[in-house]
């Protein structure tokens, strides 16, 4: 029995039939779980012989009619397709960055019957706090949609247990580039009000960094720099208000 077949019967189990009726003249369940298949097999990056990297984060639009139908099994639908999803990876030796995430949105140029799949992979983000601060947060470093702060002196972004900031991205060194905080009055902890300078430099990297495409030893970063390490981009955003709070996560 196939991959999909097994699909099908895990998902008419957990739903007594009563999804595949709703949709039997719309989007069938086994196309989109098909289609994520397909998503993996051609998004597939080669890591080394015997591993690749594929998305881990999947956006399915439909219409806003097959939308509403889905609505009361769709978190079913989800666990069932990341069950699938996490099978084939296996059999195909594909890696995934961080957790499997699936959602469904509605696309208004859509028909009835008619879905498209969006991917990206999205490394697990861990943030370290290594040290108490009472410092005002001036910025922040964007990852993943969440948000990091960066105060003086700085840290280290990396995918070991030593980093301040770890992301589980197989592209990423264990200790891989240092952010360097200077805080306004240029001493660590002082209470400034003028804007932090930040630099960015590599820490002897596998795969080293890029700085807004440009790979680099280091660079002085201004508010929404963007740094590629790996496979993640992290933005640095320059806060406005000086008394802004942001939790790490």
């Amino acid at each position: 029995m196939g991959g999909l077949q097994r699909f099908e019967q895990r998902l008419e189990q957990a739903i007594s039939g009563v999804f595949a009726r709703t949709f039997r003249s719309a989007v069938q369940p086994v196309e989109i779980a098909a289609a994520l298949q397909r998503e993996l097999d051609n998004q597939a990056q080669v890591l080394s012989r015997q591993r690749r990297l594929v998305p881990n984060s999947f956006v399915v639009e439909l219409s806003s009619s097959d939308l509403e139908r889905l609505a009361p099994y769709d978190s079913t639908l989800a666990n069932e397709l990341t069950t699938q999803l996490t099978e084939h990876a296996e059999l195909q030796s594909y890696v995934f960055p961080g957790p499997i995430r699936i959602v469904f949105e509605s696309a208004e140029d859509l028909g009835t019957g008619r879905f498209r799949v969006r991917s990206q992979a999205e490394a697990e983000v861990t943030g370290q706090s290594r040290r108490s601060s009472t410092q005002r947060t001036r910025a922040v470093l964007e990852v993943n949609g969440t948000q990091h702060p960066l105060q003086a002196p700085g840290l280290v972004v990396g995918r070991g247990s030593e980093a301040d900031l770890r992301i589980n991205d197989p592209g990423v060194s264990r200790r891989h580039a240092e952010f360097l905080v200077t805080s306004p009055a240029g001493e660590s902890g002082t209470s400034g009000t003028g804007p932090v300078q930040v630099e960015v430099h590599d820490m002897g990297s596998t795969n080293g960094i890029r700085v807004d495409g440009q790979k680099v030893a280091r660079a002085r970063l201004g508010d929404g720099s963007r740094v590629q390490i790996g496979h993640t981009s992290l933005v640095l955003r320059l806060l406005q208000e000086a008394g802004q709070v942001v939790e790490d996560v």
